[in-house]
């Protein structure tokens, strides 16, 4: 496998902030500013919250953390959301997701003005900002200078929300799309039922790009893979000491193609593009 190196793709998005942002201030003028707020106790979000404040403060970009208990009621998240959305310092407003499964997620993405939506989910007609993630997978193919026509990509996924953004993403391209949300994954994988268990990987193997969003280690393996993929990683789990992504990165060491790692991979690619959204965000439009 050939490695993307999500670090290179991202220092060259960050420099061109950087140097946004230097010109702002020599202008006098105020630091762009993005507000996180995180719900729960999910390692894999603390981790990408604290990569995001690391990276913001590197271009310098302001960040503000609003810290959201799993036993708080919903409505502090909304009431949080309408207040930033009226504070004309703030310039992008994220929900780091996945949010607690008590909490309505669709229901509180809708809250955020879609001028802040820096994350790229929401579904106004006003939407002008793409989703990060979409963005730096746009970012990893054009690194892999693959001729992406008639291609066919799969989806491995926990989020309806992010489903619905990447569908729309490669049928814009022309790339067929396919999907499997991960609770049906592991239903499959921890049945009995062997046939059902070949027939989803030969359905995988069927396709030519493979997105993993699932914060499930490695539980993509060998059986799912096939010389010449490209594999985009985004999930990303703690297990000890260690980082791991949802794909078995041994099992891709004999294979032709291309690989976002982890870490190192579309991880940092997300973050820039996230900040890129914040200066878009806080500089006039039109």
């Amino acid at each position: 496998m050939k490695i993307i190196d999500g670090k290179k793709i991202a220092e060259k998005i960050k420099d061109d902030i950087a140097k946004n942002v230097f010109d702002l201030v020599q202008k006098e003028r105020r630091r762009p500013s993005l507000a996180i707020i995180l719900a729960g106790e999910r390692e894999d979000s603390k981790i990408y919250v604290n990569l995001k404040e690391k990276s913001a403060k590197e271009v310098g970009v302001d960040t503000s953390l609003y810290l959201i208990e799993e036993d708080d009621g919903e409505d502090n998240i909304i009431n949080t959301i309408k207040f930033l959305n009226q504070d004309t310092m703030i310039d992008g407003i994220l929900v780091q997701l996945p949010l607690p499964k008590k909490f309505n997620t669709d229901k509180i993405l809708k809250m955020i003005n879609p001028e802040k939506d820096v994350d790229g989910f929401c579904k106004s007609k006003n939407k002008f900002l793409l989703s990060p993630v979409i963005l730096a997978t746009e970012y990893s193919l054009k690194n892999c200078k693959v001729n992406l026509k008639n291609k066919k990509s799969f989806l491995f996924c926990n989020s309806e929300i992010f489903k619905n953004e990447m569908k729309e993403f490669f049928l814009s391209k022309g790339l067929e799309f396919d999907f499997i949300k991960s609770d049906e994954l592991e239903k499959v994988l921890g049945g009995n039922n062997e046939q059902r268990k070949q027939d989803l990987y030969k359905r995988v193997r069927s396709n030519d790009i493979l997105i993993t969003a699932m914060g499930k280690p490695e539980i993509i393996d060998k059986n799912f893979l096939k010389d010449d993929m490209i594999l985009i990683d985004v999930g990303i789990t703690k297990v000890g000491d260690k980082v791991l992504g949802d794909i078995k990165r041994s099992d891709t060491e004999k294979l032709a193609g291309y690989l976002t790692p982890v870490p190192g991979g579309i991880g940092p690619v997300t973050v820039a593009c996230l900040l890129k959204n914040v200066l878009q965000a806080y500089l006039p439009r039109g």
